[in-house]
């Protein structure tokens, strides 16, 4: 895993993100490392995504991190929300 020098003190060392940065231009670097962790084409159900959030951060906040990257267009879901997928548009800055 590649996590750029910006960054880079907001990971452990295992690579998992230890606090989401306040600057804007960092929590897009940010989001783009958790990206990786999703498979275009592949269809995950809210469990799933969070079990990979949860795994991938240490301040037990998967809620956060989920929606942000909806919002920031790397995850799409049903209007119902049963259904997550990874986007194939890049991080919306």
């Amino acid at each position: 895993m590649n996590i750029p020098n910006e960054v880079r003190s907001f990971f452990d060392e295992d690579g998992r993100l230890k606090q989401w940065p306040a600057k804007y231009s960092k929590k897009l670097l940010a989001l783009e490392i958790l990206a990786e962790k999703f498979e275009t084409g592949r269809k995950y159900t809210e469990i799933e995504i969070n079990a990979i959030l949860n795994a991938s951060h240490t301040y037990n906040d998967p809620v956060s991190l989920r929606r942000s990257l909806i919002e920031m267009g790397v995850l799409a879901r049903t209007q119902d929300g049963k259904e997550y997928w990874k986007s194939e548009k890049e991080v919306k800055s």
